[in-house]
């Protein structure tokens, strides 16, 4: 069964088996040339399955590059662009990103830059990716460890997302994704909450294709109502971002140490340290359920009590500030209902003290 979402009627996002979706796809298009752009971890455990399943000859040039957020930046992108230059890519060719979030910002970004922009597919193989970094058209790399500070916005031709690859993920990087999961119930899907609200650990491991394809089909829905109602992140769109704030500085922060957080992991402490602020600020009182699910999932991690004033320099450059006021995007309720908070350092250190106390 495929369920097919059309964001702003602009491409789809073919929810289902990529058999049923891709080669039909491929047929109409008939690009000039294809280059397929996989991580080392993604060549081993994704490649061979999307090829048979393509219908993609065995020989599709294929351009791999080293797994992980730390390899996305601008020398990488110097690599693939070289890649596309050996391959004659023309303005007519595709680009096929096969992987998680890292390869479908980057590759997109690199094919959104080849001769003022090439075609591209994202085929995304990892719960984060299939629930929210591949579809939107938000496309970039990190730069001076802040992420995703290069990029473009350019929709890709489709997304071709088959639930089949989350076989392959092991258990933390399944949690990780589950976190964005989350955040499209807690924004927006009463639904989706109420299917997931009770999860465990256990619970992610014993899913099986049919539970997966429900949960992403209400998570998917989400996404695309904000960014079918907001394509460029002027209003709604940047309540996606909910936990992002300081999660992402959390999460370019401990890259560089030797326990780096996934990206979830670090999301999962925004979402519970933004909430604070909120409480904090607007006397929205957070519910109870909505915490324990999130320390259910998440292990509680141990935060440096000295590492806010770097925090603090990493969410001074994030893209939602304006005059240079830190603004954090939170929810008003389970209805795409956004409000705005401006914290300063303070209250961002007493968020991360109040999260340390937590009882997990």
């Amino acid at each position: 069964m495929t369920t097919v979402f059309q964001p702003g009627n602009q491409y789809p996002v073919l929810l289902g088996p990529l058999a049923d979706t891709f080669p039909q796809w491929m047929a109409q298009r008939n690009p000039s040339g294809v280059l397929l752009l996989t991580d080392s971890n993604t060549r081993k455990h994704c490649l061979p399955a999307f090829l048979q399943a393509s219908g993609l000859p065995s020989d599709t040039p294929v351009v791999e590059i080293p797994a992980g957020e730390t390899h996305k930046h601008l020398a990488t992108c110097t690599a693939i662009w070289e890649q596309m230059l050996t391959a004659r890519l023309d303005r007519h060719a595709l680009v096929i990103n096969l992987g998680g979030g890292v390869i479908g910002d980057m590759g997109g970004f690199c094919a959104a830059t080849w001769k003022r922009g090439v075609d591209f597919v994202q085929v995304p193989t990892t719960l984060l990716s299939m629930t929210d970094a591949a579809i939107g058209g938000k496309l970039g790399i990190d730069f001076q460890q802040v992420k995703n500070t290069i990029g473009v916005f350019r929709n890709p031709g489709a997304v071709f997302v088959d639930p089949v690859f989350l076989q392959t993920l092991p258990e933390r990087e399944l949690r990780s994704g589950f976190a964005e999961v989350i955040k499209h119930a807690l924004i927006g899907s009463v639904e989706l909450w109420e299917t997931i609200c009770h999860f465990s650990p256990t619970h992610l491991q014993a899913c099986s294709y049919e539970d997966w394809h429900h949960i992403l089909r209400l998570s998917i829905d989400v996404k695309v109502q904000v960014v079918t109602e907001d394509p460029h992140e002027k209003g709604i769109r940047m309540l996606l971002n909910y936990g992002h704030t300081i999660g992402h500085a959390l999460e370019s922060y401990f890259l560089e140490t030797e326990h780096p957080l996934t990206h979830g992991e670090a999301i999962a402490i925004g979402m519970l340290t933004e909430s604070w602020i909120q409480q904090q600020q607007l006397g929205k009182i957070v519910p109870e359920e909505w915490k324990a699910l999130l320390l259910r999932i998440f292990p509680h991690q141990k935060i440096p009590a000295g590492i806010v004033p770097e925090i603090w320099q990493t969410m001074l450059q994030d893209k939602k500030n304006k005059a240079g006021s830190v603004r954090m995007s939170l929810p008003k309720s389970m209805q795409l209902d956004m409000e705005l908070v401006e914290p300063c350092e303070a209250e961002i250190l007493s968020a991360l003290e109040a999260y340390s106390l937590l009882q997990v």
